[in-house]
């Protein structure tokens, strides 16, 4: 019974070794257990789709910005708006 506690995790301990997966800090085993737990929990597997996700958008973020003079105008014309 005791090699089965070591093997199966609950989901705070999934979601913890995802978190450690998502920075490459996860051991061996911690990525096969994790492995394990997200065969049989729906829910962990979407929590790990959305932590890869996010970790790929923060790593090729392709954020487009407006220039300096455009955002001015834009904060001009809706103070504008808001006195009207």
């Amino acid at each position: 019974m005791s090699n089965r506690k070591n093997i199966f995790l609950n989901c705070s301990e999934a979601n913890h070794f995802c978190d450690k997966n998502q920075y490459k800090e996860v051991s061996f085993w911690e990525k096969v257990k994790l492995n394990i737990h997200l065969i049989y929990c729906r829910a962990c597997r979407k929590y790990t789709a959305k932590n890869m996700k996010l970790t790929k958008l923060m790593n090729d973020p392709r954020v487009i910005s407006i220039n300096r003079s455009d955002k001015e105008a834009m904060k001009e014309r809706l103070k504008q708006r808001m006195q009207s």
